[in-house]
């Protein structure tokens, strides 16, 4: 099996993962009419104060074994942010086992520009 069909297959299942957790978030959610002490009104409200910022991401992993649906449409969604990362980690793997240099450092540089970008700017911006 080569790079791509192997690039190609992580793409598809990262995102066919994502999709089944999200719904079955979005299925608690409506059979608890809400989540972590929300109701599905206050979630809906387009004045919500629910968004990504509330939630921590070991948060998110404590509300899981309750079955939060929030916390399990957060986890769809860090499952589809990881996705294309996933997919700049084995654009190394491939470039490197190529032994193509500028294109391995390149990528290393997008990793760590991604890497910046979903972990350090957030604690900068909030500041």
């Amino acid at each position: 099996m080569d790079f791509n069909s192997i690039i190609g297959n992580a793409l598809r299942i990262g995102v066919i993962i994502s999709a089944i957790i999200i719904i079955f978030g979005v299925a608690l959610l409506f059979l608890n009419n809400g989540s972590n002490g929300f109701t599905i009104t206050q979630i809906s409200n387009s004045n919500s104060i629910i968004n990504s910022s509330i939630f921590k991401p070991s948060e998110i992993f404590t509300g899981l074994p309750k079955l939060y649906g929030l916390d399990y449409i957060y986890l769809g969604l860090m499952v589809l942010i990881a996705t294309p990362v996933l997919r700049v980690l084995l654009g190394i793997a491939q470039f490197a086992s190529e032994r193509n240099k500028l294109y391995t450092i390149i990528t290393i540089i997008v990793f760590f520009n991604l890497m910046f970008s979903i972990f350090i700017l957030p604690i900068l911006i909030s500041k």
